[in-house]
């Protein structure tokens, strides 16, 4: 298993309670100890909560978060990413912002972007993808 990313959908599959994202999480967390995820993920997953008023879940989700790593945005990943935006966009296939910021935030950081929107990201050169649901 490599070390990975976690996209917001399999995030919130596994805060769902996703028997096989809970397993290839719990795999993870033997091999690497923690999970990581972006803070774009983080951002998306608060918002969800915040809308639904949904404290009980907020309070794990804050927990979990402190347990593990949220990648912060650096100036290298937005300029990564800002290229995967160009050129996505010159070929007319973009996937918007905050998926393109997810995707610089692995690349840079050398991670695997686990995500079940492959379709989307497999446009990204370079960029290491594994789905969980799969």
């Amino acid at each position: 298993m490599k070390p990975a990313m976690l996209d917001t959908d399999i995030l919130s599959e596994f805060l769902r309670g996703n028997p096989k994202v809970i397993s290839k999480l719990d795999d993870h967390l033997e091999e690497y100890g923690f999970i990581s995820f972006s803070i774009i993920t983080y951002y998306e997953i608060l918002n969800g909560l915040l809308y639904k008023d949904a404290k009980k879940q907020l309070a794990k989700f804050e927990e979990f978060a402190e347990l593990n790593k949220v990648i912060p945005l650096t100036l290298p990943m937005a300029k990564v990413a800002a290229a995967i935006q160009a050129n996505l966009r010159n070929k007319g296939t973009e996937i918007g912002h905050t998926d393109t910021l997810i995707a610089g935030i692995a690349i840079t950081s050398e991670l695997q972007l686990v995500t079940n929107n492959t379709n989307h990201f497999k446009r990204i050169k370079d960029l290491d993808l594994a789905n969980w649901l799969d």
